[in-house]
Formats: structure tokens, sequence, C-alpha cells
């Protein structure tokens, strides 16, 4: 999705509809059903403009299908998590979407690689910020903190941290998750400690 296109209007019901059309592909994927991008449309009964303004080429949309077919939703995890505190919960969080980048490391690369080679700014799902959206909605932290807090901590999670951690640190998986972590508890700390002093 083009990142100007998701970042005017209205928001949410932007992201309802590349919902709607994941779902539509999804569908169209455990039918086996060979398709094209107005299959997809006309399934999930949006234009076809719509669906070519949040992907340009089946490629990119193949891809996150593939990826998203085995992703939970941010309801689900926070579903999950509905008992830990607030600390556990951002803890169990990171580790879910650390996990599920580990698991489908081969299948993040390539989509990374599709969305990064083609000629639109598509702008990725932000799953991982919606889902600590949800931890935080009932917390007492002010609005622009709890709006940075989720930009710093989804940094700390998911493909884009392990990509780093492995071809740049040369960290194996298991010391990518371990070192998340600990980055993890230390901005957490930091954050909620210096709330404390206030």
């Amino acid at each position: 999705m083009k990142k100007d296109y998701i970042q005017t209007g209205r928001i949410n019901q932007k992201l309802e509809t590349r919902h709607k059309i994941l779902e539509s592909a999804k569908q169209l994927v455990r039918k086996g059903i060979d398709f094209n991008l107005e299959d997809v449309a006309n399934n999930a009964e949006i234009s076809r403009a719509t669906i070519y303004r949040y992907y340009p080429n089946l490629e990119i949309l193949s891809y996150e299908v593939g990826i998203d077919i085995g992703t939970k939703t941010p309801e689900d995890i926070i579903e999950d998590l509905k008992d830990c505190s607030l600390n556990d919960m951002l803890m169990g969080i990171q580790n879910y979407y650390n996990e599920h980048a580990v698991n489908n490391e081969n299948a993040f690369r390539k989509y990374l690689s599709a969305v990064l080679t083609s000629a639109s700014e598509k702008k990725r799902g932000a799953r991982r910020n919606r889902t600590l959206q949800l931890a935080l909605m009932k917390s007492d932290i002010r609005p622009k903190e709890k709006k940075d807090l989720v930009h710093l901590l989804a940094i700390l999670m998911g493909i884009e941290p392990l990509i780093v951690a492995k071809d740049v640190s040369g960290l194996d998986n298991q010391e990518f998750k371990e070192l998340m972590n600990w980055g993890m508890k230390l901005v957490l700390k930091g954050f909620f400690d210096g709330k404390e002093t206030k």
C-alpha cells in the first residue's frame, strides 16, 4: 500500500480494506485456484483500482498471503496474553513476533525483496503496531508517549531486526531472540521507571 495513501484519510477503513483483500486472496489459495489481482478484487467485492492502490502486483500479494496464513491476528495475540501484567504482555507480543520471524524468515525475505524492488511505496500491514496499541489501550500513558512507545517497541521485533542481527551482526536465531528480549526489558524498565519519578 502506498505510504502516503494509508497515512491520510480514514486509516482504519484502509486497514480493513487491506484485511479484506488478504482474506479474499487466502480464500482463493485455500481452494487451490490460480488467480490474478482482478480475481482477488472480484472475490473481495472491491474495484480493480482499489486493489492496485494496495498491491501493485500479484507477487507482493502472494508473498504476503503466504506469511499471513500462519499469523495470529493482533486480537488473538492479546487474547492469549490477557491474564498477563502489561510488562509481561508486551514481552509476550515481542516473543510472538520474533518467533514468527525466525520461523518464516525465508518467506519474509522474499516478501521484503518484492516490496523493495517494486515501484510502489507500499506500507506493510503494521500488525505489530496494532497489537501493541491494543496492549496499551487501557494504560494511563499519555497519547504522545503511547504512540512513541508503540513505534519504539515495534522496532525490537519482527523480520527487520532479525535481518540486521544475522546479516550485520552475525548472530544466530537464539542470540537474536535473546538480544531483542534484553533490549525490550531495558526499554520498558527505563520507560516505566521514568514514569514513577515524574
